[in-house]
């Protein structure tokens, strides 16, 4: 973006209407009144999204040697009931009494606080931003008791910690401020039934017969799981290493908005990273250690605050900020694949995951948030999983996923183990025997040592193992619960995960408010600043007139375009060549050959750079090589531009 720019104040309604006339996306269904929450890209949102998926794979997969796979979309309910998301996969919503009118409860308490908070700052004179974002305007404007109201200090300090802290409240807890701060329907003023949870995951049915139940993927994570022996043995039984998938996933949101920032179907990019638990460490993190970054940890958060702390990376993992040097290292990496794709480096923070938020097997998760007009919206969740995923999966199909390691020396141990009488088990138990049989044989370390106590303190336990009615009980006749000393020679562990998991669509968003701007002498003449390599056409193919003499050297460019796989358009439309440059600036398109008279003569050729709009000049082979440099070697314009000559013209850009 040019420096001049930067100055001009950011118009959300400019963009958008540059993305929907230059059909980067478009609701879907739009002929028939739409559905929220459902988009279809045009084509340089459709070239724009594979550029940058492609980024990604060279960036993560090629990079880091990761195993890829693409695995189904559908899946049965068993494996997301074993995964947790058919019983915890839901955000809360709270329904008005008397409309039905519906609304996301943490979303409905964020918007009036804030809305009450701008009330009481213009109440007290202090100027107020104006909200950009239409939907929030009007239902903001029907909210009766913000109108200019000034606040008690006390009240306003508790407004802003409980946004502070907004993502991490509970159902109960959102349906408490609700009651506390008399929150209604923001319409019509309406009370507001307590919030209840929604499950967010689209339900199918697989098969004609309609009796086996499923699910549209809500992520891609759990077939890179199930996958994992699979995995494991295609990478010769070596650690660590990363599995890595892009594709659909779908949530059913219950109040979709702000564009592609939350939506029903959206692109993921996920990456499971499959590590020793006894070692965290990576190989490759002083080459990133040095990065700096802006955090906002938890504790901070928690007291009410959202000022951010900067530290390298390195210092971030040795204070114990950050879990571990595998999870920093790719915080690293997620942000310098950001700031390759586009995103502003002043706009994007690290936020640790709070108490309250963290799901309960994760030993530290962090958001790679973006600032847009919209607030700071998560595009990028990096999370170490600890060994949940893989464990769960184990326990409900009885097959192990492990990685099993000869030990340099062998090791004595001393482990629990249950031994089962199976010739007294069958007759008494029956068809039950062999559900009892695996809920022992699944129990841990930790199950059995209780057990075992409770075995020998009582001649007996009494256990509920699901499917089997009613309570068991074992005596000492059935079962032995007994500590054992073991010499292994192989160790066999469950390997933790770290998962990166990237919202496509929301990058991509993010990205289009960080690049837009209006050229200062012209506020009509918007440009999208997106870097060469992901930029959707590279170059406009531009001829001066319509003469038949310059189609010869247009066709001879064009063909060592195509041969060098350059992504490029002609315009040769009767328009000025100011408002062809001009219409694929806001395109994102960042160079520009034009092809003149003086080009017949010893084809030379003008490039223009879209941001500052200079040009060079020289034979269209340099010029060609030029765009390559920039665009796919990361050369700077003036590096990649150096043995071309400075040209200046009064009319290109007029």
């Amino acid at each position: 973006m040019s420096s001049s720019a930067v100055t001009a104040p950011f118009n959300r309604d400019a963009l958008e209407q540059v993305l929907k006339r230059r059909f980067f996306f478009a609701p879907a269904f739009e002929l028939y009144g739409g559905v929220s929450g459902l988009f279809d890209y045009g084509p340089p949102g459709c070239a724009f999204q594979a550029n940058i998926v492609d980024t990604w794979r060279k960036h993560f997969i090629l990079e880091e040697d990761m195993l890829e796979v693409d695995c189904t979309m559908l899946t049965p309910h068993e494996v997301l009931k074993t995964s947790g998301h058919v019983d915890k996969f839901a955000d809360w919503m709270c329904k008005d009494l008397k409309t039905g009118e519906i609304f996301r409860a943490d979303h409905l308490v964020e918007e009036v606080l804030e809305s009450r908070l701008k009330g009481d700052k213009a109440a007290r004179g202090i100027k107020v931003e104006e909200e950009e974002d239409e939907d929030k305007k009007k239902r903001k404007k029907k909210v009766k008791e913000i109108k200019n109201v000034k606040l008690d200090d006390e009240v306003v300090k508790e407004y802003e910690n409980i946004l502070a802290q907004i993502d991490g409240f509970s159902g109960p807890q959102l349906g408490e401020l609700i009651v506390k701060y008399d929150i209604t329907n923001p319409s019509t003023g309406g009370k507001l039934e307590p919030p209840i949870e929604f499950n967010l995951m689209f339900e199918t049915a697989i098969g004609p017969s309609g009796n086996l139940k499923g699910y549209l993927r809500p992520e891609t994570a759990q077939g890179q799981f199930l996958n994992f022996n699979k995995l494991l043995e295609f990478n010769n039984e070596k650690m660590p290493f990363a599995s890595a998938s892009i594709g659909k996933s779908f949530r059913n949101e219950i109040a979709p908005r702000a564009g592609l920032l939350r939506v029903r179907e959206f692109l993921m990019a996920e990456i499971e990273h499959f590590v020793d638990p006894e070692d965290k460490s990576h190989p490759k993190f002083n080459q990133v250690k040095d990065i700096k970054l802006r955090f906002l940890p938890s504790g901070v958060q928690e007291s009410g605050s959202t000022e951010l702390i900067e530290k390298t990376i390195g210092e971030a993992v040795s204070t114990g900020l950050v879990d571990n040097e595998t999870l920093g290292y790719f915080i690293a990496r997620i942000y310098l694949f950001l700031l390759k794709i586009g995103v502003d480096t002043n706009r994007i923070r690290f936020r640790q995951h709070m108490s309250n938020e963290m799901a309960h097997y994760a030993s530290d998760c962090w958001d790679a948030e973006l600032q847009t007009s919209y607030g700071w919206i998560e595009c990028v969740g990096c999370a170490d999983r600890s060994a949940y995923d893989l464990s769960v999966h184990a326990a409900k199909t009885g097959e192990k996923l492990v990685v099993r390691q000869p030990l340099p020396e062998p090791i004595t141990v001393e482990k629990f183990e249950i031994e089962i009488s199976k010739k007294k088990f069958g007759p008494k138990f029956r068809k039950d025997a062999g559900s009892i049989e695996k809920w022992l044989l699944e129990r841990n370390q930790t199950d059995l040592e209780s057990l075992g106590n409770e075995l020998t303190a009582n001649g007996k336990i009494v256990i509920k193992v699901p499917g089997v009615e009613g309570e068991t009980e074992l005596d000492t006749e059935l079962i032995k619960i007994e500590k054992v000393k073991r010499t292994e020679h192989i160790r066999e562990f469950t390997p933790n995960v770290i998962e990166p998991s990237f919202g496509i669509g929301r990058i991509i968003y993010s990205i289009f408010e960080h690049q837009f701007w209006s050229r200062p002498e012209d506020v009509d003449r918007s440009v999208l600043s997106l870097p060469p390599l992901v930029a959707p056409t590279k170059v406009l193919l531009v001829p001066l007139s319509n003469s038949a003499e310059l189609k010869p050297i247009v066709e001879k460019v064009s063909n060592v375009l195509r041969k060098n796989q350059i992504p490029f358009k002609v315009d040769d439309s009767s328009a000025s060549i100011g408002k062809r440059y001009a219409r694929n600036d806001e395109l994102g398109t960042p160079f520009g050959i034009t092809i003149d008279f003086e080009s017949l003569k010893d084809e030379s050729v003008t490039l223009r750079e879209r941001d500052s709009t200079k040009q060079v000049r020289g034979s269209y082979e340099d010029i060609i090589d030029a765009i390559k440099q920039v665009t796919y070697f990361g050369s700077s314009w003036a590096e990649g531009t150096a043995k071309l000559t400075p040209f200046e013209s009064q009319s290109t850009d007029a």
